[in-house]
């Protein structure tokens, strides 16, 4: 931990309106503002690092609210991956938890061992993997796009992502269809592996960056490196990765006509687009260009759906609680469908729509895109769409 970016804070409290935790608890030490002070305790030497201590850090979702909220340009995002990669190097945890997290590493960063557990998902699930279970979609998509599309614009390499290319096939398939059809000559190398954005979010760091680095050196060669998830494309931005884009970025100006798609959809912002990446405006560009398509804002926009990484899993009960939350404010502006700019959020607030007893159509905003760029009808999109 850096003792400069601790001293950045100010203790304003501007933080606390946005904090999820906070919201949910109202307890000091569940705010950026309370964690900080855990941090300085520690580096001081006036607190010792225990299991009380180090429930606080885990409670944080790692959302970056507080990020954007912040006056004083506290970075946050630092403070807590060093402290969770501190906590992970000095603290040995329970049995269960270290059991837990091993599972969920050994598991979702690698697709073939992910594919099997999905196909899983239907059995009975012990106690500490029930958070699994509960959230695990009942859907599954493993399409890999084609591995080459030829264009005379740019060169773009997307990151097809561990997660995403075993549930979340069909969105790597719509964005290269998309990247082509705006003219990019887009590439889908099968020799890439997890970016890590899960490791270093878990304090597992090293790995984090090393698989970033990894994935840097199988995507070389390009103009840009194209993510679809906000998640790892904050995690790649974050740590060096060069030409780093969301696909939102790259389709700020359309160059290909657009298809009427005359849908109400309630768009929530990712945490990792808003905060870490403070891309607003361009993803709601992209589905305001989409002929009648009507876009909906759910209230409480900067508040975390409680995905975050892992969190769902290790911190089920918070996580569930915020899931809900964000699926109320999604129903209450009345949509024909949900979209969302990640994979976990898509995954978090269908399950929540599902509990509530009102699944709604869901998708990634770039699978409006080329549906509307193919001219797909409302009623064969919907019919076909996760829920």
């Amino acid at each position: 931990m850096q003792p400069e970016l601790i001293a950045d804070c100010v203790h304003c409290g501007f933080c606390l309106p946005t904090c999820p935790t906070y919201s949910l608890w109202h307890e000091e030490m569940d705010s950026p503002r309370g964690r900080i002070y855990l941090m300085q305790g520690l580096v001081d030497g006036s607190i010792s690092l225990n299991d009380t201590v180090v429930e606080h850090f885990d409670r944080c979702l790692g959302c970056m609210a507080c990020v954007t909220a912040c006056p004083s340009g506290v970075q946050y995002d630092r403070l807590i991956e060093q402290t969770r990669d501190h906590v992970e190097r000095r603290q040995r945890r329970g049995g269960v938890d270290r059991l837990v997290r091993a599972g969920v590493f050994a598991v979702l960063p690698h697709r073939r061992r992910l594919r099997a557990a999905m196909r899983l998902r239907r059995l009975p699930a012990p106690g500490p993997l029930r958070p699994l279970k509960q959230i695990a979609p009942p859907w599954s998509s493993p399409e890999w796009p084609e591995e080459h599309l030829p264009g005379d614009g740019p060169s773009v390499a997307l990151v097809a992502g561990c997660v995403a290319s075993v549930v979340f096939g069909d969105v790597n398939a719509a964005t290269a269809r998309v990247l082509h059809a705006e003219g990019y000559d887009v590439h889908v190398p099968r020799l890439q592996e997890c970016c890590g954005a899960l490791h270093a979010h878990a304090g597992r760091l090293d790995e984090g960056v090393a698989r970033a680095r990894a994935l840097e050196r199988a995507l070389d060669g390009h103009d840009y490196i194209v993510t679809n998830a906000a998640g790892c494309g904050s995690h790649l931005k974050d740590h060096g990765v060069a030409n780093v884009v969301d696909v939102s970025e790259l389709l700020v100006e359309p160059r290909t006509e657009r298809q009427p798609l005359p849908l109400r959809v309630a768009f929530q912002d990712s945490c990792h687009l808003r905060h870490a990446q403070r891309l607003t405006a361009a993803p709601r560009g992209m589905l305001d260009a989409i002929p009648e398509l009507e876009r909906l804002e759910p209230a409480e926009q900067e508040i975390c759906c409680g995905s975050a990484g892992i969190y769902n899993i290790v911190q089920s009960r918070a996580a569930a609680e915020l899931g809900d939350r964000k699926a109320a404010n999604v129903l209450a502006v009345e949509p024909d469908a949900y979209a969302s700019g990640n994979p976990g959020c898509l995954v978090q607030v269908t399950a929540a729509l599902r509990r509530a007893g009102r699944p709604r159509p869901a998708f990634h905003p770039i699978e409006l895109v080329d549906a509307s760029i193919r001219g797909v009808g409302v009623d064969e999109l919907l019919a076909a769409a996760r829920r």
